[in-house]
């Protein structure tokens, strides 16, 4: 073969051989700070059209346009069927990597069932509008464990009233039951309490689990509070050492982030969690003892208990945050036993 040839093949081989590395799209941050008055709530549409990856695409593109612009901050996803929720955070960065924006903060969690035969996804986002739509800040509202969808709302309304807000002033509202089946009104109960509200009801395991109904919210406050944040727990709501039923936030930013996992169930790997969770916090500004608002997701009640054990180590005892701790269906790895995700308010 003359010289000029084999160079030539020589090349064309280098060439393809480039061509077959494929570079990953960069991963969802561990987590993101934004401005509390300008941060917005949405929950994707329900589809059973196609398998996961397809839905979590149309679910993503419902969300950017119900968005209108705003930039996605952060996701929770839940995940039913048998789909792989590792394909969810691969194509969230996919989407957004691709529309060179920033990749969002990111909880996938897998859950029993969702309220449409067929659908294997739910999204929710917070997303940063242009312009300040919480001008006196937000409230979060603890998950009100109740036997049944509407006496949670019913507790839920009782938060509403403490914080002097109504059903106009609630952005999100989040059910988990036990069963759909025996929430069938669920959905419509729902939407009858919050009409202008996004909306979300998700079974948290394939068989019945303990807690009927639990349902928290997210509402943008009518009237200032004194200082920065403020714990609530109201007179005819069940009173917690662990939880706050309502905090109140008037700080200017917050810090959002995706979850942490625990490898395995023993108190150092749920401790473990929490530290890697401090960290992740930490460059942002933020301290666990700082959390206004905390979901804890354990896939065993042995795995709950140790949870409840180690996590005031790190958050504020004299004044815990709100929060929902309830058990699902899965994590995305086999190893994992408990999430965590939080958002906190900077202490900078």
């Amino acid at each position: 073969m003359l010289p000029g040839a084999l160079l030539a093949k020589k090349k064309k081989k280098h060439a393809e051989e480039q061509t077959q590395v494929l570079q990953l799209p960069p991963e969802p941050p561990a987590a993101v700070v934004a401005e509390t008055q300008r941060l917005a709530f949405q929950v994707s549409p329900l589809t059973a059209k196609g398998l996961l990856s397809q839905q979590t695409r149309e679910a993503l593109k419902a969300l950017i346009r119900q968005h209108h612009g705003a930039s996605i901050i952060k996701l929770r996803a839940f995940v039913a069927g048998t789909g792989d929720m590792r394909r969810v955070s691969l194509i969230v960065s996919e989407i957004f990597a691709e529309k060179k924006q920033s990749i969002p903060a990111l909880t996938v969690i897998q859950a029993g069932a969702l309220p449409m035969e067929g659908a294997q996804v739910v999204l929710e986002s917070i997303a940063v509008e242009k312009k300040p739509v919480n001008p006196e800040g937000l409230a979060f509202i603890s998950g009100q464990a109740a036997p049944s969808v509407q006496k949670s709302i019913e507790q839920l309304q009782i938060a509403l009233r403490a914080a002097s807000m109504d059903a106009s002033d609630v952005l999100r509202v989040t059910c988990f039951v036990s069963a759909l089946d025996e929430s069938s009104d669920g959905l419509t109960t729902l939407r009858a309490a919050f009409p202008q509200t996004a909306l979300d009801l998700v079974q948290m395991e394939r068989e019945p689990s303990p807690t009927p109904a639990e349902c928290e919210a997210v509402g943008r406050l009518r009237t200032s509070i004194t200082g920065s944040v403020r714990f609530l727990n109201p007179q005819f709501l069940s009173k917690s050492k662990d939880d706050s039923q309502i905090a109140l936030v008037a700080a200017p930013k917050l810090v959002i982030t995706g979850t942490q996992l625990a490898f395995h169930d023993q108190e150092p790997d749920i401790r473990l969690a929490f530290e890697r969770l401090e960290k992740a916090l930490h460059p942002l500004g933020a301290k666990l003892d700082g959390v206004v608002m905390s979901h804890l997701y354990s896939l065993s009640q042995s795995t709950e208990q140790k949870v409840r054990a180690v996590r005031f180590e790190f958050y504020n005892r004299a004044h815990p945050p709100a929060g929902t701790m309830l058990l699902f269906e899965g994590l995305p790895s086999l190893d994992a036993s408990f999430a965590v995700d939080v958002i906190a308010v900077p202490q900078n």
